[in-house]
């Protein structure tokens, strides 16, 4: 019998995921991760391998990982890669379904106004 792991499985999805897009100086990747107590988003240029600007719960006070704390962290990083110069963006989910926590990432990052 086989056990299910939910790591792994994530990891999979994830590395298929990177196969098909990758951040450029034109057009960074916006990468999002969740643990169980944080919620944290990155821009990346993945050519020249640095982060331009990141934000995640710990930088806005907030304990919890939920719908409210992913939607001020897409506010936040939307604001910081706007002052970075940075007005679209490629979304990676992670390997995350695109529901709940990230579609309130995403959303917010939008409305604050970063094109994907």
């Amino acid at each position: 019998m086989s056990t299910i792991n939910r790591k792994a499985i994530r990891a999979r999805v994830h590395t298929r995921i990177r196969k098909k897009l990758a951040g450029t100086p034109e057009r960074p990747r916006l990468a999002v991760n969740f643990s169980n107590q944080h919620v944290y988003a990155q821009v990346i240029d993945d050519v020249k391998g640095v982060t331009l600007c990141a934000a995640c719960t710990k930088n806005i006070e907030l304990k919890k990982a939920n719908v409210e704390s992913a939607a001020k962290v897409g506010e936040l990083i939307a604001k910081k890669a706007l002052e970075a110069g940075i007005t679209e963006v490629v979304f990676d989910r992670g390997g995350f379904l695109y529901h709940g926590k990230v579609k309130s990432l995403a959303d917010a990052a939008r409305e604050a106004g970063l094109k994907f």
